[in-house]
């Protein structure tokens, strides 16, 4: 059953600037699940953060030099809340986020879904297949591989999400990659796949333009977990690594991916937010910003506020 299409209590960037769901271009999808984490529990509070934390970002983005709200901007209301009383298995999760994403691609709009945890992607990119006939490259900035068959008796495990994202036939791209094990390395080696780790973008200038003529597909699908952010500029996520993308390094690659492909959807997942600190979440909400205004830009959307 999909989610009633009401605007959630926080709307992105505040109830002022809100645009009705008719009317937006943006979802902003909240998918409070968590059930796999293996380190610092609290991803599950992640969206409502980082919609709180949306009220302080400033609606000018001074990169693009102007205001990107007008485009149109909506908050669905969260799908499978593990914050609820009603229990909810990955199974669950990831028909509802299918189902719940579906209906609104059919409906024109361009989402960004925010977890929670990281298989919640599984779900998203399963519905862009769907609404997809021509391949698409997932790309992925993240500091772990995530390519596990299984964790802990779980091939929904958050570990595991770009392994069942390898087993759909999808072309991927990871970036910021500093943590794998065994099992992981050999299947990165078999494939091949394309992976570009945190090392190699520290030390070799020449990373960001290797890594976008690695993109095959004319569209992408962007997935980030924050802990591909060097975790001194994002401490608050579930498995911090040392190393990591800066904001710029982030910012511009991502930008370069927007102008030369067509991103059909975006996710921005594993916020575990920190008490009293909003550096994580605020720098995650401005991200989600960034994500907006770089489409917008690709798109030629209107930012012209409406008299």
């Amino acid at each position: 059953m999909l989610t009633q299409l009401v605007t959630a209590d926080l709307p992105f960037l505040g109830a002022e600037v809100a645009a009705t769901y008719s009317q937006a271009r943006v979802v902003i999808l909240p998918i409070p699940f968590e059930a796999t984490t293996t380190y610092r529990r609290g991803c599950e509070n992640g969206p409502s953060a980082i919609l709180n934390a949306s009220q302080q970002v400033e609606y000018y983005d001074e990169e693009l030099e102007q205001e990107i709200w007008p485009v149109g901007i909506y908050t669905h209301a969260p799908v499978a809340d593990t914050r609820s009383d009603h229990p909810v298995s990955s199974e669950m999760m990831l028909a509802e986020t299918e189902a719940t994403l579906c209906q609104l691609i059919q409906d024109g709009k361009f989402v960004i879904g925010l977890g929670g945890e990281h298989s919640i992607t599984t779900g998203l990119v399963e519905a862009y297949c769907k609404a997809n006939s021509e391949p698409f490259t997932v790309v992925q900035i993240d500091a772990h591989g995530d390519l596990r068959h299984e964790y802990e008796g779980s091939i929904h495990n958050h570990a595991c999400v770009m392994r069942r994202i390898v087993d759909m036939g999808l072309p991927t791209l990871q970036i910021g990659i500093r943590s794998i094990c065994r099992e992981e390395a050999d299947l990165i080696k078999s494939k091949p796949l394309a992976v570009f780790r945190a090392r190699e973008i520290a030390l070799q200038p020449d990373w960001m333009e290797r890594a976008l003529a690695s993109i095959q597909t004319a569209k992408v699908f962007f997935t980030i977990d924050l802990d591909g952010i060097d975790p001194t500029l994002m401490p608050g996520v579930g498995t911090p690594e040392p190393g990591g993308l800066n904001w710029y390094s982030l910012t511009s690659f991502v930008r370069q991916v927007f102008e030369r492909h067509d991103v059909i959807g975006c996710d921005v997942m594993e916020l575990a937010p920190i008490t009293d600190s909003v550096v994580s979440e605020f720098t995650a909400a401005k991200l989600v910003y960034k994500l907006i205004g770089y489409q917008a830009m690709a798109k030629g959307w209107n930012t012209e506020i409406s008299k």
